[in-house]
This record gives structure tokens, C-alpha cells and sequence, in this order.
């Protein structure tokens, strides 16, 4: 004999069978307008250039030979103020890639504050809308939304290589901006690069100038001609620091939202939410709050 403060798993059964309707109309509800949603959401897309780190520090390269020639004359390059860099040309390239001096400087090249601000922006005046100084977008939000929305970079371990992606409103403005970013990247190492070797030239120059010892004047013109090999490639490279596998292209398809994943969660969002209504209800209509039992 059932306990009446019992309810079988049969009796519930039956009462989720009595209750199909309204899951099922429920549930295809969430789903369309999960859906329609995602039809109406602004769509976003995503372009991605595929680059690789240039290596400069090769035994073969300028970079290298100048390591070989501090090795070679350690103590007396320490006289002139020089010292062995043990730094990784590929995680200072690719920190810089997604720096905020890069990024600032991007922002401002090509005048981006009333792109990424359009809604305060107004096209008609060249000005912000309102009167409100502190509503007004600054570089430093631009900077932060650029980096936290816009750009990733993402490496492939197998590789290497680096997948520069930015994803946008637009998606030939998107392609634009990921080919953009890594030109200028290119552009301010190299332009770094080269102040940097001329910068070293004048100072040993100066350094030979003030000594006397045949051995030091061989390994300070030893180092300028390394120098100036560094200045010279850094002149010839257009893609010094980031070679360039495949460029970005403007996507057909949006990366987000995409209608068949909003779909799919408004399906199971739907489904949980009717089983849950109609196991409350079950739950609440027995008077005696009976335990559930198997048969």
C-alpha cells in the first residue's frame, strides 16, 4: 500500500504528459525568439591576418653578429657602455603588436575616436554631441575598448604563428584594421630600430675618439659596422618585426551573433524553464507536500 505522502515517478510522468503542450509551446517560443534576436542584433565580423615573428637574432643575422662581437670583446664593450641584450625579439615584437602606445597611435593616425563612438559622435558638426565634458570619449577608453573588443592575438603553438584578429561592425573596415595594425607595427619597430642603431654609431663614435688602444678602437668599429648593418636592414625591411603568411580579407558571414547558437541556447533555456514551471506547479499542488518515491 502507497504512502499517501508519497507520489510515484509514474504520477509525475503523468503529469509532465498532461503539461506537453505548454513545454513544447514554451519551448519553441524561447527558441524563435532567440532567434529573431540574433537577426536583429548589429552582426559583427571578425577578419584575422596570419603573421610570423621576424627572427633578428640568428647567428646569422646583424643582431647576432653584434651578440658575437660582445662576447668576443666582453670586457672591452663594457668599457664603452655596451652591454649583452638577453632579450627575445619575438615577445618584445608581439608585446608591441598589442601595446597601448601602438594601439593609441593607430587610434590617432586614422582619427578612429568618432568611428568607435559613433553613437556621440556628430557627422554633421565634426563634434561630440552635448555639452557634457565628462561624457565625452577619451584615448584612454578608446585604448581600453580597442584591446578588450576589438583586436586579439592568439598564437598557434604548433606553428608559431600569430592570428591578428579584429572583429567590427563592418567587415571590410574590419580587414582594414587587422592588415593596418600590423603595418604600423612594423613601421614603428623598424623606425625604432634604426633611432636606436644611430643613436649607438654617435656614441661609439665618440667612444673611439677617446681612446687610444688599438684593441679597443677594433672592437668599437667592430660594433659600429655591426650597428650599421642593423640600421641598414631595418631600412631595406618593410616587414621588419612581423612577416605577413596571409592578410586579412572582409568576411561574408558574421562571427557573432550567430543565429543557430542563439537558437540552440534558447531551445535548452526554454525546455529548463517549462520542466521547472510544471515540476513547481506538480510540487505545489499536493496540499501535504508529498515526497517522491519510485514505483
Amino acid at each position: 500500500m502507497q504512502n499517501p505522502q508519497q507520489i510515484s515517478v509514474r504520477e509525475i510522468a503523468t503529469e509532465f504528459y498532461k503539461h506537453r503542450w505548454f513545454i513544447f509551446i514554451f519551448t519553441i517560443t524561447t527558441s524563435l525568439l532567440a532567434l529573431v534576436t540574433s537577426l536583429v542584433l548589429p552582426k559583427h565580423y571578425s577578419a584575422t591576418a596570419l603573421v610570423s615573428p621576424v627572427s633578428r637574432s640568428a647567428s646569422g643575422g646583424a643582431s647576432g653578429a653584434v651578440g658575437s662581437a660582445l662576447s668576443k670583446f666582453g670586457g672591452i664593450a663594457s668599457l664603452v657602455g655596451l652591454q649583452t641584450g638577453s632579450g627575445s625579439d619575438k615577445a618584445i615584437d608581439i608585446a608591441t603588436l598589442k601595446s597601448q602606445v601602438l594601439t593609441r597611435r593607430y587610434i590617432q593616425k586614422y582619427n578612429l575616436m568618432p568611428i568607435l563612438y559613433k553613437g556621440k559622435w556628430n557627422s554633421k558638426t565634426n563634434s561630440w554631441r552635448g555639452n557634457n565634458q565628462a561624457r565625452i570619449p577619451t584615448l584612454w577608453q578608446a585604448n581600453k575598448y580597442f584591446q578588450k573588443h576589438i583586436r586579439t592575438v592568439t598564437e598557434d603553438r604548433k606553428t608559431g604563428l600569430y592570428d591578428v584578429t579584429i572583429t567590427w561592425t563592418d567587415p571590410v573596415t574590419a580587414a582594414k584594421w587587422a592588415n593596418g595594425i600590423v603595418e604600423l607595427t612594423n613601421h614603428y619597430l623598424r623606425r625604432k630600430a634604426i633611432a636606436e642603431a644611430n643613436r649607438d654609431i654617435a656614441y661609439l663614435n665618440a667612444q673611439a675618439a677617446m681612446t687610444s688602444v688599438v684593441q679597443v678602437k677594433e672592437a668599437i668599429y667592430n660594433l659600429m659596422e655591426q650597428e650599421i648593418r642593423d640600421a641598414m636592414i631595418a631600412n631595406g625591411q618593410r616587414e621588419y618585426a612581423l612577416k605577413v603568411v596571409d592578410p586579412a580579407f572582409p568576411p561574408d558571414r558574421p562571427s557573432w551573433p550567430l543565429p543557430w547558437l542563439w537558437t540552440l541556447i534558447g531551445f535548452l533555456i526554454g525546455a529548463l524553464l517549462s520542466i521547472g514551471i510544471v515540476a513547481f506547479r506538480i510540487g505545489w499542488s499536493e496540499p501535504d507536500h508529498r515526497e517522491v518515491s519510485k514505483i
